[in-house]
């Protein structure tokens, strides 16, 4: 039984994002991306009804503001009230779960792909896939970087223009690059 690149992304391992289905997918994601970056300044923060659809979920009360950018969608789970700022891409080879309350500031951009160490294979297109959870009620500043695998803790504040390459526990706050913690945990 021959595993695709699609499966192999959707278990974490390593694949090449080079592959006929994911530019299918990627296509179809740019269609509904594109409707939503075009809506009508009267609908603005809006989820344009092709995205809406193509996400896993989006609540009636989430809201994204435009541009947008997300390679997949299906990866991408958002709880109630979550609201997305300008220019925020999520990078959602894996799953992207942003619970309830949560705001994103102007820019942030949220990794899930984490390509190979090795050059050669690297070229070739592998990376893997790895899921980011970030909780409820967490702050997010503008231009602040997730990368893969990484889980924030519910009512967690990630400064602006942080790189958070590590998890972040319930409650603290982190700045700088890489993040570090500069108000404890509330466990």
């Amino acid at each position: 039984m021959s595993t695709t690149n699609k499966t192999k992304m959707m278990a974490g391992d390593w694949y090449s994002c080079i592959d006929p289905e994911l530019d299918a997918l990627r296509e179809q994601a740019s269609m509904a991306v594109h409707q939503h970056n075009t809506l009508p300044p009267n609908e603005r923060g809006l989820v344009a009804p092709r995205l809406k659809a193509l996400l896993g979920d989006c609540p009636d009360s989430a809201m994204i503001e435009a541009p947008f950018h997300c390679p997949y969608g299906y990866n991408i789970f958002l709880g109630p009230e979550v609201f997305m700022n300008a220019g925020c891409t999520i990078l959602d080879s894996a799953p992207v779960t942003i619970g309830a309350a949560t705001m994103l500031g102007p820019q942030v951009q949220i990794y899930c792909a984490d390509h190979h160490r090795d050059a050669t294979l690297r070229t070739q297109g592998l990376e893997r896939a790895r899921p980011v959870t970030i909780g409820e009620k967490v702050w997010i500043g503008g231009g602040a970087i997730i990368l893969p695998g990484i889980n924030i803790g519910n009512d967690a504040i990630v400064g602006a223009g942080s790189v958070v390459t590590r998890d972040v526990p319930a409650g603290a706050t982190v700045v700088g690059n890489p993040a570090r913690i500069v108000v404890g945990s509330s466990d």
